[in-house]
């Protein structure tokens, strides 16, 4: 998901709804350019939009009037015979950020996952991107079990700052007590964190400079290996919260083991 300094234009002007014509797939990609400013050959094709579509996917615009302003592409997966729906890219345009937009666009995914029969979207995020951190742990409910290394390599997006692709894998159990409670607003359980993994408020500087990027690298090196630890010891990132300090920390606490992380035990009912 694409992030950045704005004052957000009120979502009230914009409309959510599914991408359907071939001109909006086009637009799609066109958005995805713009925002990720990847190079050509990091771009996802129009045509895989348009195969989402067609294929139980999901493209999902968010237009001011007729204009793209943000759009949120899934593909349909299946792992040990659970179907779910992977969010492979939200993209949404600089002026329309930090008001509200990306967190509209995931609940217009899941109101169509669950009229599916979904119960499960996952997508994949830079643990090193605060603001997206805090919108899947906190805003959205999701969880994250798996720490995927490098996982596109190198990208040419100068969002990476040339860092490796290390992304955790966010799980959206659209039906779990823990959901409903985050969207509806209603008291949650504190977390007891068994482990917490900073990140500092100072990583987009790091990031964004080469004089500094090496600062970022060590951040991304330490946080990899506490991830990889604490995962293989059961844990699950539950919270993303900061100190009175203003640094951040994924925290992380038990929450059972399933024989399959695709599975809605009884334990991710309840948390």
């Amino acid at each position: 998901m694409a992030t950045g300094e704005a004052t957000g234009i009120p979502t009230v002007t914009v409309t959510i709804r599914k991408c359907e014509a071939l001109q909006e797939m086009q637009a799609c990609f066109a958005l995805q350019k713009e925002v990720w400013n990847f190079s050509d050959a990091d771009l996802i094709p129009v045509r895989l939009f348009v195969v989402a579509n067609k294929i139980g996917g999901q493209v999902i615009g968010a237009f001011d009037g007729e204009e793209l302003v943000g759009f949120a592409l899934a593909i349909p997966g299946n792992r040990n015979g659970h179907s779910y729906l992977h969010s492979q890219m939200l993209a949404v345009r600089q002026q329309y950020r930090n008001a509200g937009l990306g967190r509209q666009l995931k609940l217009s995914q899941r109101e169509d996952a669950l009229a599916r029969g979904f119960d499960l979207m996952e997508w994949t995020f830079d643990p090193l991107e605060i603001k997206n951190a805090y919108l899947n742990i906190e805003k959205l409910g999701a969880i994250a079990r798996r720490y995927n290394v490098n996982q596109y390599g190198i990208t040419t997006s100068p969002l990476q700052g040339g860092l490796p692709t290390d992304r955790l894998v966010a799980e959206w159990w659209l039906k779990s007590w823990r959901v409903e409670a985050v969207l509806s607003g209603a008291p949650r359980p504190e977390i007891a964190p068994q482990a917490s993994i900073a990140v500092p408020a100072e990583i987009y500087e790091w990031k964004n400079s080469a004089t500094t990027r090496s600062n970022a690298a060590r951040v991304q090196q330490n946080n990899r290996e506490q991830f990889t630890k604490a995962f293989a010891e059961g844990l699950a990132v539950l919270g993303f919260a900061r100190d009175n300090r203003g640094q951040w920390a994924f925290l992380t606490q038990c929450v059972g083991r399933s024989r399959s992380l695709l599975t809605q035990s009884m334990s991710i009912h309840r948390i």
